[in-house]
């Protein structure tokens, strides 16, 4: 949006995310202007590592950097798990403040990266198109990387209560690089690390706050997705909703699943393309209607009102009373 590049353009990336006034800001923009439904708070998933001990770079255009990547035991036992009033207290500061501005107008979600996701950065040192390192740790020293997964999960169960404490009203796991392991690895250095904190978030909060559960290209193994015991599963769009919401079954919400390229697309096939999603998930509740993965920078303002709005519209005719 030209208000967030307004504001990008004076500040740098990390300098956002920890200026609690500059993160409510650009958080309140999408629902002052776009019309969603809920708020999302301006942050990313690297601040837990950097909070853990690493040296963290964004550079325009580059993506993501560590200083130093992790390649040993001794670089996992220099990590630390932070207090997330202390070493994140600028996202909980950020989270409370948006909460105030809303009012309750809509739900603020917080959200982070799932172990595994944050692990493939932290042993990689950066984003690659295959986290060739990362993967390489996994098969070879299944050991140690358990060993900072568990330290890695830790993590996220405390900062992501403490963003609960701080107002979140529901939370949302992002396992950005799930699809890039197979069936087994998923199980086991993953699925089994997001269930825990999803345990962990449940034994201090019940079922009060919702956990949202995303795992890009694990379509496929939506049945053990649901076993996390999370409350909504995200889907991708290269998975049918209709056949998403008959293996889920009843079990949890379905999040999803329009393709973000689409909408570069013109307004009649945005509208065509929302409402044969929401025609297949069909009536009744437990379908929170969304982009299959992020936004694309490039995408046009309107399209995503047209969005919101074509959803609003359409969305009536399958829920009753």
């Amino acid at each position: 949006m030209p208000e967030y590049r307004a504001v990008r353009a004076k500040y740098d990336f990390l300098t956002m995310c920890k200026t609690p006034e500059l993160a409510a800001e650009v958080t309140m923009q999408p629902v002052d202007i776009v019309g969603v439904d809920a708020a999302i708070i301006f942050s990313d998933i690297l601040v837990i590592p950097e909070a853990m001990g690493m040296k963290l770079f964004v550079n325009e255009g580059s993506g993501p950097k560590f200083e130093t990547a992790i390649s040993s035991e001794s670089d996992i036992d220099k990590l630390i798990i932070p207090e997330p009033s202390d070493k994140l207290k600028y996202v909980l500061d950020a989270v409370s403040l948006t909460k105030k501005i809303l009012n309750n107008r809509v739900p603020l979600i917080g959200f982070s990266g799932s172990p595994w996701t944050l692990f493939a950065y932290m042993v990689e040192g950066n984003g690659t198109k295959d986290f060739v390192k990362a993967k390489t740790m996994l098969f070879n020293e299944p050991k140690l990387s358990h060993k900072l997964l568990e330290k890695i999960s830790s993590a996220v169960s405390q900062y992501l209560i403490a963003k609960i404490n701080a107002g979140a009203d529901a939370i949302q796991i992002f396992d950005t690089w799930g699809g890039m392991l197979g069936y087994e690895e998923l199980r086991e250095f993953s699925l089994r690390y997001v269930q825990k904190i999803i345990f962990d978030v449940k034994e201090k909060f019940g079922n009060t706050i919702p956990i949202i559960f995303f795992s890009k290209g694990s379509g496929m193994w939506l049945d053990d997705l649901v076993k996390t015991n999370c409350d909504v599963v995200g889907v991708d769009w290269t998975m049918d909703i209709s056949v998403a919401k008959y293996i889920v079954g009843g079990r949890t919400a379905l999040q999803g699943n329009f393709d973000p390229i689409m909408l570069l697309s013109k307004s009649e096939k945005i509208i065509s393309a929302t409402k044969t999603i929401l025609e297949k998930f069909g009536s009744g509740d437990g379908h929170i209607f969304n982009l299959g993965h992020g936004i694309l920078p490039n995408t046009p303002v309107e399209n995503a009102k047209l969005l919101v709005e074509t959803v609003r519209q359409e969305s009536k005719k399958y829920h009753h009373g």
